[in-house]
C-alpha cells in the first residue's frame, strides 16, 4: 500500500513579480510540509503569473524565470524541504526553435528533477496562445514513493486525445493537473463534469488545481477539487481565496476517503465577488490605494461604490456628486445616503456653473449638450483621480457599453470598469443579493476573498442596508434633459437585455433573433445601436470578465465595417 499526501496550494500570483510569486511557493510549500504532505502542487505558470502574454517572447524574462526556479529548487533544499515534490509552472524554452514554452516543473532535491510542457495550446476566447507558445510533449508520469502520477496542464483535458488519451494506457494512480481557468458564470460546474470524464477515463483519482486572483480583465476563481474515479466529489477548495486543501492517495483502496468540501456560495454572490476580487487585486497589484467616481444617485454607480468598498474600504472610496440643473433631489439624497452607508468620502462638486461657461462660447443644442455634461464630469473625476492618487472607475453596464448609451470622454472615463459585463438586469439582481446579504450581516469588506480570509463579518451598515432601495427601484435615467429616462432611447431592458445576450454572446444574426421571437422593429434597433458603438468599446477601461463572453478580448469585431443584415 502507498498513502501519499497532495497539498494544493491555490494561489494567487502577480504577472512577472518572480521574487513574490516564488517567495510565495515558499512560503506554502512549508506550510504543506508541515501537514506532513508528500507532493504541493501550484497553479498553472506559478513563479511567472499568468497570462503573461508577449512577456513570453522575451528572452530575458525566460532566463530570469528559469534562474527563478532554479533558484527555489536550491532554497527549498537549503530550508529541509528536499524531500517534498513541489510542482510548479513556469515558461521554458523550446531547444529547436528558441519558442517560448508553458511549462510544468517539479523542483526535489534541490533540482529541477522533471519538466512537462503543455501540449495542447488554448486559442479561443480570452486565450491566443497559438501566437506565443509551441506545444509540448505528449505525456509525463511521475514516480513518487512508487505511485504513478500522470501530470497534465490545463487545456490538456480539455481536449479529447493529447496527454490525458496517453496516460490512460500507462495504469496511473492519479492524475494531476495544474490550471489558470477563468472565472465565468456556470463554469464550475462545466469544469467538474470534465473531470468526472476524465477521471473515468484513466480509471484514477484526478486533481484539479485553479488559480485564484484578477490579473487585469480575468478573474481566477480558485475552487480547486478532487474527484474519484468513480466522479465522486472527493475534496473541494474554496472559491475567490487562497487555500491550501490536502488529499490523502491510497493506491490499494478501490474508493478513495472524501475530506473536506467548500460550500458553493449562491449564484449572484459569485459573480459579486468575482467583481470585487477583479478591482481589489487590479488595485493591489498596480499599487492604488483608493477610488474615485461620480456617485449620481443611480443603481450603476451605486453598485460600483459597494464593491469598491468591499474591496478596499470605505474610508479609500472617494464618491463625487456632480449634480446639474436637471439632477433631481431624489438622486442627490440616494447618493449621499450611498456615501454615509459605505462610510465613503462624499464631495458635491455642482456643473451649473462649468455647463454655463462652455455653452458662453459653444452654444451647443440637443445631445451635444447632453454629453457636454457627462465631459465635465468627466474632467471632474480625472481631476481627482490625478490629484488624490486614486484610481477612477467607470460605472456603466454591459447593456449600456453593447448600445453605446455612454458618452466617450464622459461618463467613460477612469482605469478600471467592475461591471462593464453586467447586463442592466443583473446589475439589478445582484444589487439585491448584496442588500440581502447586508440584511443578514454581512458588513463592509466582509466577502471571503484573496485578501481577507479570516471569516470576519466586515464593517457594519446602517440598518443592514448598503445600497439605497430607491436607487434600485426607480426608473432610470441619466438626468441630461428634463424628464428623461432611459427607455427613451432604448427598449425596456428585460427586453432588452434578452436581445443582446442572444446577439452577443450566443451570436445569433437577424434571422436567428426573428426565429428566437423578438420583433423586427426592436432587432432592427439593437443591431443597429450595437453595431455603430464598436468604436466605443475599443477605448472603454477594462472589467472583469464573469460571462462566458466579455467585450474586449473575446469579441474582436474591427471598427470600420459595412457589413449590416
Amino acid at each position: 500500500m502507498t498513502d501519499i499526501r497532495f497539498a494544493l496550494a491555490q494561489i494567487d500570483t502577480c504577472v512577472g513579480d518572480l521574487d513574490a510569486n516564488a517567495d510565495k511557493v515558499m512560503h506554502y510549500a512549508h506550510l504543506a510540509a508541515a501537514q506532513h504532505a508528500k507532493v504541493v502542487v501550484f497553479p498553472e505558470m506559478t513563479l511567472t503569473g499568468y497570462p503573461i502574454e508577449d512577456l513570453a517572447l522575451r528572452g530575458t524574462f525566460r532566463k530570469a524565470a528559469w534562474d527563478k526556479a532554479n533558484w527555489l529548487a536550491t532554497e527549498l533544499a537549503a530550508d529541509g524541504l528536499d524531500d517534498l515534490f513541489v510542482v510548479v509552472g513556469t515558461v521554458g524554452t523550446d531547444r529547436e526553435n528558441s519558442k517560448p514554452r508553458n511549462r510544468l516543473v517539479v523542483l526535489h532535491d534541490g533540482v529541477v528533477w522533471a519538466g512537462y510542457d503543455k501540449h495542447f495550446l488554448p486559442n479561443y476566447g480570452v486565450f491566443d496562445e497559438f501566437r506565443i507558445f509551441s506545444p509540448g510533449n505528449k505525456s509525463m508520469v511521475l514516480d513518487v514513493d512508487g505511485a504513478r502520477i500522470g501530470v497534465a496542464i490545463c487545456e490538456d483535458i480539455w481536449q479529447d486525445g493529447g496527454p490525458v488519451a496517453e496516460l490512460a494506457k500507462q495504469d496511473i494512480d492519479l492524475l494531476l493537473t495544474m490550471n489558470g481557468s477563468p472565472y465565468e458564470e456556470g463554469k464550475t460546474d462545466t469544469r467538474f463534469d470534465l473531470a468526472v470524464r476524465r477521471a473515468a477515463e484513466v480509471n484514477a483519482p484526478m486533481i484539479y488545481l485553479n488559480q485564484v486572483g484578477g490579473q487585469d480583465d480575468l478573474v481566477f476563481d480558485g475552487g480547486s477539487f478532487t474527484v474519484d474515479a468513480d466522479g465522486t466529489l472527493l475534496q473541494r477548495s474554496p472559491m475567490f481565496m487562497e487555500d491550501l486543501a490536502l488529499f490523502d492517495l491510497d493506491t490499494t483502496a478501490e474508493r478513495q476517503s472524501v475530506g473536506v468540501i467548500a460550500d458553493k456560495p449562491d449564484p449572484d454572490e459569485e459573480v459579486y465577488t468575482a467583481c470585487v476580487l477583479g478591482l481589489k487585486d487590479y488595485m493591489a497589484k498596480n499599487h492604488f490605494k483608493g477610488v474615485c467616481l461620480g456617485l449620481s444617485g443611480g443603481i450603476d454607480s451605486a453598485l460600483v461604490a459597494a464593491m469598491a468598498a468591499d474591496a478596499v474600504g470605505g474610508n479609500n472610496v472617494y464618491g463625487i456628486s456632480m449634480p446639474s440643473m436637471y439632477s433631481s433631489d431624489g438622486s442627490k439624497d440616494d447618493a449621499a445616503d450611498l456615501a454615509n452607508n459605505i462610510g465613503a468620502h462624499y464631495d458635491i462638486q455642482p456643473i451649473e456653473p462649468l455647463f454655463v461657461a462652455y455653452q458662453k462660447q459653444l452654444d451647443l443644442e440637443g445631445v451635444a449638450a447632453e454629453n457636454l455634461q457627462a465631459r465635465i464630469r468627466g474632467v471632474i473625476v480625472m481631476a481627482y483621480s490625478n490629484s488624490k492618487g486614486l484610481l477612477a472607475v467607470a460605472t456603466g453596464n454591459k447593456s449600456e457599453l453593447a448600445c453605446g448609451y455612454s458618452t466617450i470622454y464622459g461618463d467613460a472615463v477612469g482605469g478600471y470598469a467592475p461591471i462593464k459585463d453586467l447586463l442592466k438586469t443583473r446589475v439589478w439582481e445582484i444589487s439585491r443579493w448584496r442588500n440581502k446579504a447586508a440584511a443578514a450581516g454581512m458588513g463592509i469588506g466582509g466577502l471571503h476573498v484573496v485578501g481577507n480570509e479570516s471569516g470576519s463579518a466586515g464593517v457594519p451598515l446602517p440598518d443592514g442596508v448598503m445600497i439605497p432601495v430607491n436607487s434600485i427601484e426607480k426608473a432610470p435615467s441619466a438626468e441630461l434633459r428634463p424628464g428623461q429616462k432611459d427607455s427613451d432611447s432604448l427598449p425596456e431592458y428585460a427586453l432588452l437585455d434578452q436581445v443582446l445576450a442572444m446577439y452577443i454572446e450566443h451570436a445569433h444574426g437577424r434571422a436567428d433573433l426573428l426565429a428566437d421571437g423578438f420583433d423586427e422593429a426592436t432587432i432592427d434597433t439593437v443591431m443597429r445601436l450595437v453595431d455603430r458603438a464598436e468604436w466605443k468599446r475599443r477605448q472603454y477601461p477594462l472589467g472583469p470578465k464573469v460571462t462566458a463572453l466579455a467585450f474586449g478580448r473575446d469579441r474582436r469585431l474591427p471598427i470600420t465595417n459595412a457589413f449590416r443584415e
